[in-house]
């Protein structure tokens, strides 16, 4: 995505100060949505651990910034902690309710691709909860990723089974070489 774009729509590193507004944003999904397989919104004490364990490992957190106020929030985590695994990452999007196809979700994800490829990263994996999550298989389709599997029925939630979708896609070389 061109810096502009991303600018014009106010993303920039996520600071201290921004994870009331973080906590806030994700309290609603995991109460009113199945994108979280969480059920008990975690405190602000828990998304500022959270978020010290992505910035301690170097890794992007991001925010869309409108006007002062935080409306989306993304950041990249290791996929999985054993150690053949680490040219990769989850990325992680949401954005504050009512903001939606504002393109806020398209500036931070492409923002975060873009910071995760300079940081020698090769692969991206989201991990989408609820099949019929549209909205999220969509906007990781438009910026590249390709559908892999879907774990149907993995989770419970609200009273009825929930499938993940897993969509990836390769940064930077990807899987044409070994990295260096």
């Amino acid at each position: 995505m061109p810096p502009s774009q991303a600018s014009r729509h106010g993303v920039r590193s996520a600071r201290i100060a921004d994870l009331g507004a973080v906590q806030a944003i994700y309290a609603h999904y995991v109460r009113h949505g199945l994108a979280s397989f969480e059920e008990v919104p975690p405190d602000l004490t828990e998304i500022t651990r959270r978020y010290r364990e992505v910035i301690d490992q170097g890794l992007p957190y991001l925010v869309a910034d409108l006007g002062g106020e935080v409306r989306g929030y993304a950041y990249a985590g290791r996929y999985r902690t054993r150690s053949a695994y680490r040219y990769a990452l989850e990325d992680t999007v949401y954005v504050a309710p009512g903001y939606e196809r504002r393109g806020l979700g398209s500036a931070l994800l492409g923002a975060l691709i873009a910071d995760c490829e300079a940081l020698g990263y090769r692969r991206m994996v989201a991990v989408i909860g609820d099949s019929a999550n549209l909205g999220s298989i969509r906007l990781h389709e438009r910026l590249g990723f390709r559908r892999c599997g879907v774990l149907p029925s993995v989770g419970f939630k609200f009273g009825r089974w929930v499938d993940t979708v897993l969509m990836d896609l390769p940064l930077g070389p990807g899987d044409s070489c070994p990295p260096e």
